[in-house]
């Protein structure tokens, strides 16, 4: 990322869990970091000295997350979505964002034990599904909607009729 502040950011509410949320996410992605931590004054409205927001970097991209009481909840309406390289990757972030009471959920979609949702999904997917070969990109959709946790096996053996 270059020296120009990112211009958009994606900000997540928390109910109090933002400080631990953060600290899963950035020991899961390489060039993470928190950057600010601001914590509550005696105005208010959380507890004076506890954290309200904090800063961070997913793989160089700005994030922030606002401890900002139940008002609010996720939904899968967004997602976080990572680019995997393989297998490897993707079982790695799977089983750490579904530990302590994560949800698996079809077609490579997740969430954490926050309520965030996370698709973990193979970069080759993209490409199988992007094939102008009708009958190979169907094949490929068709087994990964059958799926909850991407099978990047699998789906090269749909793409490839096997």
């Amino acid at each position: 990322m270059s020296a120009q502040a990112q211009k958009i950011k994606t900000f997540l509410w928390y109910d109090s869990q933002a400080e631990e949320a953060v600290a899963l996410y950035t020991s899961l992605f390489d060039n993470s970091r928190v950057t600010t931590v601001q914590r509550y004054g005696e105005e208010g409205p959380g507890e004076p000295g506890s954290v309200m927001v904090v800063e961070f970097e997913l793989a160089g991209q700005s994030f922030i997350a606002l401890n900002g009481g139940p008002e609010f909840k996720f939904t899968e309406a967004i997602s976080l979505s990572v680019d995997c390289e393989g297998q490897q990757e993707i079982d790695d972030l799977w089983d750490r964002l579904t530990a302590d009471g994560g949800e698996p959920g079809p077609c490579g979609w997740l969430r954490d034990k926050y309520g965030l949702s996370w698709q973990i999904v193979p970069r080759v997917l993209n490409e199988m599904i992007g094939d102008p070969d009708p009958a190979k990109s169907g094949r490929a959709m068709k087994a990964m909607l059958g799926m909850g946790k991407l099978d990047v096996q699998a789906l090269k053996d749909a793409y490839d009729g096997k």
